[in-house]
């Protein structure tokens, strides 16, 4: 009997850790699948998943740069896919049709709450950035009710747009757009949805942003401390994390969404980090 089929699709995509993530949570829960890596043209992401669940695949996951198009590629949208405006999870349904689902917000939230026990209801949160990364864990993040969010971007414009969009889910939360410059106040939670520290920079934020009490979390990930959490280690953060668990744990929604199990995530974040 052949095994199911999954896949994660980007470019560049060779970096990926999802292979080795979904095919832990295969031998842990004991689910027959394949999980492979495919690096889409950047001209045709349409026909590389229309060819993938032809030649009989289950499921998708989709990272840069393809979030986007996956969803607007899809017939259906869940919910939280729909709010999101990106989508990193694609399968088809009972009816066979191309549904676009987003499980970032839930990882990051998981991560967050559940592996590292920060309190987000209440809270002050400071979000950089305003890309496709952020928008896709806004909604989650806000339906934890936080006291305020604010989102500082170098393009203000982009993230007034973000806060327009997701005003009508704020809730009690205030929400706020700015540049990066104008924060001056300590945030207890500064979350870092910017590529920049990949590369080595860091947004010109005051370092007055951090407090003694202020957690940080990068949503990049790499062996070493991110550029962006070392510099606020040296602003005196109180504690620091990257984005490996909100990798693992948006995997382990996925795979609950494709195979209606929910993975053990910590023995896998835990096999990561020493790989």
């Amino acid at each position: 009997m052949n095994n199911d089929l999954y896949a994660v699709v980007g470019n560049p995509i060779s970096h990926s850790k999802s292979p080795r993530i979904h095919s832990l949570f295969a031998s842990q829960t004991g689910e027959a699948l394949e999980y492979t890596a495919i690096q889409a043209p950047l001209e045709d992401f349409p026909g590389t998943v229309k060819q993938f669940f032809e030649r009989g695949g289950k499921g998708l996951n989709v990272t840069v740069p393809f979030k986007e198009q996956a969803w607007k590629l899809a017939d259906r949208r869940t919910e939280r896919a729909e709010k999101a405006g990106a989508a990193n999870t694609l399968y088809l349904d009972a009816a066979g049709v191309l549904t676009a689902d987003n499980t970032d917000g839930c990882g990051i939230v998981r991560d967050l709450v559940r592996n590292h026990g920060v309190r987000l209801e209440g809270a002050r949160i400071l979000v950089l950035g305003a890309g496709g990364a952020v928008r896709g864990v806004l909604g989650p993040i806000l339906a934890e009710r936080p006291a305020a969010l604010t989102l500082a971007n170098r393009t203000v414009a982009r993230a007034e747009a973000l806060v327009e969009l997701f005003a009508p889910v704020a809730g009690t939360a205030r929400l706020s757009a700015c540049g990066f410059e104008q924060p001056t106040e300590p945030y207890d939670l500064i979350i870092n949805g910017t590529s920049a520290s990949l590369q080595g920079d860091l947004p010109p934020l005051s370092p007055r942003v951090i407090g003694a009490k202020t957690v940080v979390y990068d949503m990049m990930y790499s062996l070493q401390t991110t550029t962006f959490n070392q510099w606020a280690l040296e602003q005196g953060a109180q504690t620091v994390y990257d984005g490996l668990g909100m990798l693992v744990e948006q995997a382990a929604e996925s795979f609950r969404v494709w195979r209606g199990v929910s993975p053990e995530t910590a023995p896998v974040i835990e096999e990561l980090r020493n790989d």
